[in-house]
């Protein structure tokens, strides 16, 4: 392993976005230096790896899997195929040498080295937003956790964080470990939300908070945190319209746990060294259809493009961009340069949407283009479009629009191929309350 130092595509990050990505390339580069997996952990996996509760693969696999049954699903046939793994290897960088890109990279039983390939897939997922990020004002005792670092030490390390618990969040690994605690003997308090919606899944909403009986205070935060050592309670607040705590609200929690779900953040310090445009909404590149970001043959996928909802769809548009960095080395003659596409960008009621450019089509045949997007409030009876000018390409009704759950559309060569690259397509959405 140590002297395979050239490849065609190297794929950083061993997650599902990753696992699906590298699989995806290996199929299309059955060759040994075709594809090469790279992951800072010693196993593959990522945080599928802690999350023991099912409900993963719904849409993949048609049953209910646990997170550890999903990866396995996906490292089982990386391995099958022959993908060479560096694991317990962390990148440093990633510099583009023109023909090749050059990742450095450090383990501990190799030290430094330099891997070259000739396209880069990034995998590497998000983080939690943690405390530093919130400004809460109070002490700095001991007991408050991201809940994704409770999950970790309760189902991994096999240590309870708490046994008084209070969630700042309803971001679904939040409700998740609401229900984990609760099954480990501990007492939820509650969970609190600034919002004045859930930013979690209906079903673990559900799941996780109605069927255990804990209560969920929306439009509420915590403004304080108190104690020395260990941590002693927090001041919660409702908040206004403003999203600011309201005089004469404030109340005391006792509690020794405060779990914190508040958001994820893409990992992409290594595409912001690498020169790649980011996009400031999602915290991702900016990518095509084949999700290739501005650097020609870098290509990002999964949490690190955008955080989803379903690990399932995370997989779908990894294998679409592990795909497309495979066929990137079949097309030497137009690398480097740019192919006719249209622009693709939010409009009412619509927060983000991934590509940010659109291929336009080279034949009748050409495959469909996927649009993923996310609303900016819940909504019933919601219509979305997808339009250039007063010209409807596309238009769906659901029953149900919220922000938690992503929105997936299709655009076909026929309602691309009247377009040019000067124009732009709009996606909006509306509904009532």
């Amino acid at each position: 392993m140590a002297n395979k130092c050239e490849y065609g595509v190297a794929v950083i990050g061993g997650g599902p976005a990753g696992l699906a990505a590298a699989i995806a390339a290996k199929e299309l580069l059955p060759s040994p230096e075709g594809v090469l997996l790279i992951e800072r952990d010693r196993v593959a996996g990522g945080i599928l790896n802690q999350c023991i509760h099912d409900g993963f693969g719904l849409h993949r696999f048609g049953e209910a899997l646990s997170g550890p049954e999903y990866a396995s699903r996906f490292i089982d046939k990386a391995d099958l195929l022959g993908v060479p793994m560096m694991l317990n290897t962390i990148v440093l960088g990633v510099s583009d040498k023109g023909e090749y890109k050059e990742l450095l990279v450090s383990s501990r039983q190799g030290g430094l080295s330099v891997v070259r390939a000739r396209a880069v897939v990034l995998a590497m997922g998000c983080r939690e937003r943690p405390r530093g990020a919130l400004s809460i004002p109070g002490h700095r005792p001991s007991g408050v956790y991201t809940a994704g670092a409770a999950q970790n030490l309760i189902n991994l390390e096999n240590i309870m964080p708490g046994r008084d618990v209070v969630i700042l969040g309803s971001g679904d690994i939040g409700m998740i470990m609401a229900r984990r605690m609760t099954l480990e003997g501990a007492k939820v308090e509650a969970v609190f939300e600034l919002l004045p919606w859930a930013s979690g899944l209906p079903r673990n909403i559900q799941q996780c908070l109605v069927d255990y009986g804990i209560p969920l205070y929306l439009g509420t935060t915590v403004v304080n945190i108190l104690g020395m050592g260990r941590l002693e309670g927090v001041t919660v607040a409702e908040v206004g319209p403003d999203r600011k705590p309201k005089r004469g609200t404030e109340r005391f929690v006792p509690c020794d746990t405060l779990l914190l779900s508040v958001g994820l953040i893409p990992e992409n310090e290594l595409a912001r060294a690498a020169g790649v445009e980011m996009n400031p909404i999602t915290g991702g590149p900016v990518v095509d259809a084949d999700c290739m970001t501005s650097v020609s043959g870098v290509f990002s996928c999964g949490n690190a493009l955008h955080v989803h909802d379903l690990v399932d769809f995370v997989s779908e548009e990894a294998e679409r961009a592990g795909r497309a960095a495979a066929e990137y080395l079949s097309k030497p003659s137009q690398q480097g340069t740019s192919t006719p596409s249209v622009a693709v960008r939010p409009a009412a009621g619509v927060r983000y949407t991934v590509p940010n450019r659109i291929a336009l089509p080279s034949s009748p045949a050409s495959p469909p283009a996927s649009v993923a997007f996310r609303v900016n409030t819940p909504s019933r009876a919601g219509t979305v479009r997808l339009k250039v000018k007063d010209k409807v390409l596309a238009e769906e009704t659901h029953a149900r629009l919220h922000p938690a759950e992503m929105v997936w559309m299709k655009l076909g060569p026929d309602a691309l191929a009247s377009l040019s690259d000067a124009d732009t397509i709009e996606v909006s959405a509306n509904g009532s309350e």
